[in-house]
């Protein structure tokens, strides 16, 4: 049997249109600091690159420095600034903040001062969406990007933070998008490449793939290809929901409904994202017992695997460490149909139904 990957906000398939330009740029000879005709070459194609990336985020007019990814552009923005966070930030964001920020039950955090704060857009874990306040310090716009619309020059944030591989990118290139006239102190010293925010000749093959790749995210989502996503990723839900097992479905509903105790209604969540909790089944046997069936799956964010614990972000949203131990993330992306999370949730009730019934 074909195997299915359905663990996109880990890293997404590279895009036949990133591949192409990058196959391109490995043909450009010069060093993008050099002013001979080779140089310039290759920082036209660099220049080309930012602003594809800029007009995808909705951030034309601001600036863009290029990192290795989007960790390192949380160091660029984050390292020696008092800032806050909320726990359910992804742990390149928690380890240079105070996690100290309230989370209900279906994982929105009450910001209180957003000149002080880093807010992700959007949760790699569960897909729920924050409300980003205007006049953030940072936003984390990783698993956002290319997949719901959104316009950096509307959400009022002075930073914001993106990964080439999380939209059909090259793995190994991101960016720290500024407000114009802001700066950061830079971490990568030397000749002064990116504005003299990020020394190191820049990555011309991966920035010449990550522009291809944003300008062709952006196209398929005003052309409505993420709400087909979206309707394939409820197919699945219901699916799951309607085979009579116990299930929990994190973001869309809480610990506390599970009480039986009213609660407000669900935020807004990524279209390709599922999280849900199997009691009694460990997240990580989950993921080997699924890949061994020709599915890969996640129990949480690829950057915590091998970690065996239960995941920060529902432990944070309310849900006991015994439950958020027993939940498997399933992201999709296009090209995943009916049929295969049909099959998939198929596969996977059958296992937790064999695994119920040895314990």
């Amino acid at each position: 049997m074909k195997r299915l990957y359905l663990d996109w906000n880990a890293t997404a398939p590279l895009r036949p249109e990133a591949r192409a330009a990058m196959a391109d740029a490995m043909d450009v000879l010069g060093n993008p600091s050099s002013v001979h005709a080779e140089g310039r070459a290759a920082r036209a194609l660099i220049e080309r690159a930012r602003a594809q990336i800029l007009a995808a985020l909705g951030a034309e007019g601001q600036d863009l420095v290029f990192t290795s990814g989007s960790t390192e552009a949380s160091a660029l923005a984050l390292a020696g600034r008092d800032l806050r966070c909320a726990e359910v930030e992804h742990d390149a964001i928690k380890a240079w903040c105070r996690p100290d920020l309230p989370v209900d039950g279906y994982g929105r955090v009450t910001v209180d001062d957003p000149a002080r704060t880093a807010l992700q857009l959007a949760n790699p874990e569960t897909g729920v969406i924050q409300d980003l306040p205007e006049g953030l310090a940072v936003t984390d716009l990783t698993q956002g990007f290319g997949k719901i619309p959104f316009a950096f020059n509307w959400t009022g944030a002075r930073a914001g933070i993106v990964s080439a591989h999380k939209l059909g990118g090259p793995k190994g290139i991101g960016a720290l998008v500024l407000r114009q006239g802001d700066e950061v102190a830079a971490r990568m010293r030397g000749g002064g490449q990116e504005m003299g925010r990020r020394a190191g000749t820049e990555n011309l093959i991966g920035i010449a793939g990550f522009g291809a790749a944003a300008e062709a995210a952006a196209r398929d989502l005003a052309e409505g290809v993420w709400e087909k996503v979206d309707e394939i990723r409820n197919i699945l839900k219901s699916s799951l929901e309607a085979s009579g097992e116990t299930l929990y479905f994190p973001g869309s509903e809480t610990a506390k409904d599970q009480a039986g105790i009213a609660a407000t209604a669900a935020p807004k969540m990524l279209p390709n994202t599922l999280s849900v909790i199997a009691p009694g089944w460990k997240g990580e046997t989950q993921v080997m017992r699924m890949d061994l069936l020709g599915y890969a799956v996640s129990a949480g964010s690829a950057c915590s695997s091998g970690k065996v614990r239960a995941s920060h972000v529902l432990t944070a949203m309310g849900w006991p460490e015994d439950q958020a131990g027993c939940a498997l993330r399933v992201s999709i992306g296009p090209g995943v149909g009916k049929d295969d999370v049909l099959r998939f949730a198929e596969g996977w009730l059958g296992a937790l139904r064999k695994h119920r019934a040895r314990h």
